[in-house]
């Protein structure tokens, strides 16, 4: 599967969203390549996003883009999280569909995940446990019987970051993504069909057990993102009757404070989806998280 690329008269536009201000700045725009899924480095100074297969570094004070030259691996995804030791970075990658650490100045990345496990998993990371110790990814089998990229199965893993103690942590039968740890370490919010055929936010227990429904939108809730304060969290909506997390819709960022999913408020409409927000990008202060908008723009 190649990296995504921008439809012609479409551009990729960096956006900082600033919570106590509620205002959105767009503080990088390009029509040459798609960038996607802005993390933010823990120094505060840059963002780091994907792009044509590569990764890349955005300073937030001077925006020009940087790759870092990671070796042994096929292309990224825009499946990526910091290490919290903030000198490394967890990533996913197209074609073998596994997940490797890599240092965050470039050089050789590690394999975590084995093409030989669980039944041939495709490997997709959403979170690291505030230790550093462990990943929450999500693992999804396809339908042999269907051509193309049909899923079987989508449900959510924990794995050790050495590539030990791999557990499912899910078994519903409904399609989850988006597992990512609360800053406490305690809880795994994600996505799930599971309530309604669509999907919403949901927490577990970090070892799985007890499913909590947060919420209970007519949208396609997507991607929960907690800050790292843990008194707020973003997530991505998509319209009614959305089918997975498509690019090139109408969606709008929601913004939760202290643990009241039910109160989200709307904090930037744009043109997106897939891309936009799929691995949290929340500034180390909690002051702020990037989202990446494509508009058309001819």
């Amino acid at each position: 599967m190649p990296p995504r690329t921008l439809r012609p008269g479409q551009a990729c536009q960096v956006w900082i969203h600033r919570v106590d201000t509620s205002e959105s700045k767009l503080v990088f725009e390009t029509r040459g390549i798609l960038l996607e899924a802005p993390n933010w480095s823990l120094d505060g100074r840059d963002l780091i996003l994907n792009g044509d297969g590569a990764l890349w570094r955005l300073p937030v004070d001077a925006p020009e883009l940087e790759q870092i030259r990671i070796t042994g691996t096929p292309d990224f995804n825009n499946d990526h999280v910091l290490d919290p030791d903030g000198k490394h970075v967890f990533l996913s990658t197209y074609d073998d569909w596994q997940i490797y650490r890599a240092p965050l100045t470039g050089g050789k990345a590690t394999q975590i995940t084995n093409t030989k496990s669980k039944s041939n998993l495709l490997h997709f990371l959403h979170g690291v446990s505030p230790d550093g110790r462990e990943l929450a990814f999500v693992g999804i089998q396809l339908n042999p019987n269907a051509p193309g990229f049909v899923l079987k199965s989508a449900e959510i893993f924990t794995i050790e970051v050495d590539g030990a103690n791999m557990t499912q942590i899910t078994a519903t039968g409904a399609p989850a993504d988006g597992p990512e740890y609360s800053p406490d370490g305690e809880w795994i919010y994600f996505n799930t069909e599971m309530f309604s055929g669509t999907a919403q936010i949901a927490r577990m227990r970090r070892e799985g057990g007890d499913i909590e429904r947060l919420t209970y939108a007519p949208t396609v809730d997507w991607f929960p993102h907690l800050a790292p304060s843990g008194k707020l969290a973003a997530y991505l909506a998509f319209p009614t009757g959305t089918k997975g997390h498509p690019a090139d819709l109408p969606v709008d960022l929601k913004l939760v404070r202290d643990g009241l999913w039910h109160e989200a408020k709307t904090v930037a409409r744009l043109f997106g989806g897939q891309g936009t927000i799929n691995v949290n990008s929340w500034s180390p202060d909690s002051k702020s998280f990037a989202y990446v908008a494509y508009p058309m723009t001819a």
